[in-house]
């Protein structure tokens, strides 16, 4: 019997030791150097209407396809990108789409498409991009790669009306080096909590960083053309094709927009 009950705790010991060793193993293994790692936070509020959504989806999954971006890619110091994408509504309702994944081949930038397509779109209430920034913070420092360049990019159709100030989490982002774009959603103002000039909301109250920019959609036929050209710009830092699109935040002359205009719709609708 102790013999047996000796070569059973052996047995457990050698698997200890070898998931430790295990463990280890993986702890030590060196983050990968990327260009870039992307952060795309995509708006799935109930303010877009199911055609919209599949607009926008549909307008990353061409991009990752297109030429264009393969050859940015390729050009770049190292020549690959690691990219998440993650949908987003209020300040509790988050869902990865596509974790970390390095892009450093046309197969690979078309395999991202194909999965991006395949996947269900969820939706959720209320829009809270201080969260959205605060989980493209939180999965930046998780990403075990080593960047050049740290972006957010937020595409949205509203204001912040959800959880903490949208500028506290921009400048909280921006103090750890990370730099935000926005692709505001611009298609129509039927709904109570639209806010006019969303791109300017955008310019002075969620992007920040050195050559951060606003690229707004206004007609349908523009989403692929305006997510195809930022993010070519996020990956080369070399604006191309479609270069009028772009507002480049430094280019406003100051708080142009309420910053609380969110909240204060949703607080004055509610009664609260």
């Amino acid at each position: 019997m102790r013999r047996w009950l000796y070569g059973l705790l052996s047995l457990a010991a050698a698997g200890l030791w070898t998931g430790a060793a295990s463990n280890a193993q993986q702890a030590t293994t060196p983050p990968e150097e990327v260009d870039v790692a992307l952060v795309l936070a995509v708006d799935v509020s109930f303010s877009m209407d199911l055609d919209e959504l599949a607009l926008q989806r549909n307008g990353y999954i061409e991009a990752f396809r297109s030429k264009q971006l393969h050859d940015a890619i390729g050009k770049g110091a190292i020549g690959k990108i690691a990219v998440t994408y993650f949908e987003w509504a209020g300040g509790h309702f988050q869902h990865i789409v596509k974790p970390w994944t390095i892009i450093d081949t046309p197969q690979s930038a078309m395999a991202f498409a194909e999965e991006l397509g395949e996947a269900q779109t969820r939706r959720g209430r209320r829009t809270s991009i201080s969260a959205a920034i605060d989980l493209g913070v939180q999965l930046l420092e998780q990403a075990n790669v080593t960047p050049l360049r740290k972006v957010i990019d937020i595409s949205g159709d509203g204001a912040n009306n959800d959880g903490r100030s949208v500028t506290i989490a921009r400048d909280e982002a921006a103090a750890k080096g990370i730099s935000i774009n926005g692709l505001p959603v611009m298609l129509k103002q039927a709904s109570y909590f639209d806010i006019d000039n969303l791109d300017i909301y955008y310019k002075d109250c969620v992007v920040t960083g050195i050559g951060a920019f606003v690229i707004p959609i206004r007609e349908r036929h523009q989403f692929v053309d305006a997510t195809r050209t930022k993010l070519i710009r996020e990956i080369a830092e070399m604006p191309r094709d479609g270069e009028a699109l772009v507002q480049k935040a430094q280019a406003t002359g100051g708080n142009n927009a309420t910053c609380l205009a969110g909240e204060r719709q949703w607080r004055d609708r509610m009664g609260n």
